[in-house]
């Protein structure tokens, strides 16, 4: 893997050796400059596990605690009155967030088997609860109260041991209701109680006990860059820490970085721009329209279907951009097997059509102008120009107009069969002939990609 990012040289001197290594500042210029690490850009594809003390009332949203007792939104208030006794606290769901069928070699089985490359679990959402035994988090943890297991270091030995996927972590900023953060913030954020004495001790706790290749953050909580000194942490991170070379970061890192400073851009839970943006995005989704977390009132028509899964993930990597779909697990430790089957399945589709995603480039176009429903991607080690289409079509052929070909030098083939015949179209572009399969013949069942190679 190339680390041009470091910017590293050997001089030699006098028969000394020296390295002369590139330091980043702690400002957004100086952060802003580091490349993001080349692994990342040829994974494209990762999954999102939400998961902590909300997956135990698992209604409504991974928001529960806010909506309930911050917001006290009405169907969350009757959910309690109907359901817990008077004085119900939501520390008291904490015990029974217990994880017993939690079984980590069999999440990463399941996440490899989406073909996906990396994963980012929530180690702490905006509740606080951390999913290991934080030192800045007493009795707020999965190890002492609840699961009291490692469950941050039982999913990372168990990826790092049976996969070859990177691990990202996730880790909320901001904590709805920390006392040190309220005071902070009816202090307008001029002290930072919070920051100096939770939030970032737990980011290095986090970085030096379990080593993640990305750092998720979120939850700015309507603060400044300045107040969580983002800043300072990142380029402790980029100069000091054992991940210094590999780790990517997003850019939630307080108000006014988002689409704007960090590393890739999110922009936005579930981004979608629809054509082809300058910096490296991702776009976070979640199988659950409605949420992150577990949600036992969820109906079938809230799930996205495989086919939607796979659109969206067409989209934004012609786009230039990741897909990191997400799956909330039960309070017990089950991914439950609609979560597996959308996994599983979008699996199977990458087995026939990775080679149109895994270390593609955007092409020069996104999607076609004459045929809808169609994207480009392109493939610089197989010198490759992939066009997938959403639809197979009905009348026995497709039009590409995008694409500059040549008699006797293009070729198309349809990824998962055979070569296929084409012809030019006067207006430009080619007509590709699609073969007449039966269904056990067809290389997949959603979204099928052709591969032309000669073809500019």
């Amino acid at each position: 893997m190339a680390v041009a990012h470091s910017l590293r040289f050997v001089v030699l001197l006098l028969g000394v050796t020296y390295c002369i290594c590139k330091r980043y500042e702690p400002t957004w210029e100086s952060i802003d400059s580091r490349p993001i690490p080349g692994w990342y850009d040829e994974a494209k594809l990762g999954i999102f596990i939400h998961w902590g003390v909300f997956s135990v009332p698992s209604f409504g949203s991974e928001w529960f605690w806010w909506y309930w007792q911050g917001r006290k939104l009405q169907p969350y208030v009757d959910f309690m009155n109907k359901n817990y006794a008077p004085g119900f606290t939501y520390a008291d769901f904490a015990p029974m967030f217990t994880a017993e069928f939690f079984d980590a070699k069999q999440w990463v089985d399941i996440f490899a088997s989406s073909g996906a490359k990396y994963i980012v679990l929530t180690t702490k959402h905006h509740e606080g609860f951390t999913l290991w035994g934080s030192k800045h988090s007493f009795n707020w943890n999965a190890v002492d109260v609840g699961p009291r297991r490692d469950l941050v270091d039982e999913l990372a030995s168990a990826l790092r041991k049976n996969t070859d996927l990177h691990l990202g972590l996730y880790h909320s900023l901001f904590e709805w209701f920390h006392p040190l953060f309220r005071e902070d913030a009816a202090n307008a954020f001029k002290t930072n109680y919070f920051p100096t004495t939770k939030s970032l001790p737990e980011l290095y706790e986090l970085i030096m006990n379990y080593k993640p290749e990305v750092l998720w953050s979120d939850g700015g909580g309507g603060a400044p860059d300045k107040y969580w000194n983002s800043t300072g942490f990142l380029a402790w991170l980029y100069n000091e820490s054992p991940v210094k070379d590999t780790v990517v970061t997003n850019d939630r890192w307080g108000d006014g970085t988002i689409c704007k400073h960090g590393g890739y851009y999110t922009c936005s839970d579930r981004y979608s721009p629809g054509h082809l943006l300058k910096h490296k995005w991702e776009s976070c989704m979640t199988i659950d329209k409605r949420s992150w977390g577990f949600r036992r009132d969820a109906a079938l028509q809230d799930y996205l279907s495989t086919e939607e899964i796979i659109k969206s993930l067409v989209e934004t990597v012609s786009c230039g951009g990741n897909l990191l779909l997400n799956v909330g697990p039960t309070h017990d430790g089950r991914i439950v097997p609609i979560f597996e089957e959308r996994l599983r399945q979008l699996g199977q589709w990458m087995k026939v059509n990775g080679e149109a995603i895994y270390s593609t480039t955007a092409w020069r176009a996104q999607n076609d102008t004459v045929t809808p429903a169609l994207w480009y991607t392109y493939g610089p080690n197989e010198k490759a120009v992939y066009a997938i289409t959403l639809s197979w079509p009905t009348n026995g052929s497709i039009i590409l107009g995008a694409p500059k070909v040549s008699t006797g030098q293009t070729q198309v083939a349809l990824l998962g069969y055979k070569q296929l015949k084409w012809e030019p179209v006067a207006a430009g572009g080619l007509r590709v002939y699609m073969p007449q399969l039966s269904p056990s013949e067809m290389p997949c069942s959603w979204a099928w990609t052709l591969k032309l190679t000669g073809a500019s």
